[in-house]
């Protein structure tokens, strides 16, 4: 059974930092890249960031200030630092084959969001 399982939201102030994981299993890990979504209230389910192979992308609004990383195995991580009250959303992890279009269309697992509330 493939479960994607992320954690480590939480309620943060302006400027402060969070780090999520995600435990994925029941997937070939290297046949996979792992994205990070999220979504605001009343706002569609928008890319944050991906992992694939190493490499990193990153939307321009989270540049310098996320980071995602993996331990090669079975679990990816994102660190957000600088958290701004825009950040706040339901984040969510999820896995796409290799070669698949970085959006919510392109992904063929999904976990269960974690919400970040970013206080002012």
């Amino acid at each position: 059974e493939v479960q994607l399982q992320a954690s480590g939201g939480g309620l943060v102030q302006v400027g402060g930092s969070l780090r999520l994981s995600c435990k994925t299993s029941g997937f070939t890990f290297d046949d996979y890249f792992i994205g990070w979504f999220r979504q605001a209230p009343g706002k569609e389910r928008e890319g944050v960031s991906y992992i694939s192979g190493g490499s990193t992308y990153y939307i321009e609004s989270v540049k310098g200030r996320f980071f995602t990383s993996d331990n090669a195995k079975n679990t990816v991580y994102l660190q957000m630092n600088s958290l701004k009250p825009e950040d706040t959303a339901v984040y969510y992890c999820a896995a796409g084959p290799l070669g698949s279009y970085f959006s919510v269309e392109g992904m063929d697992y999904w976990g269960k969001g974690t919400l970040v509330t970013v206080s002012s």
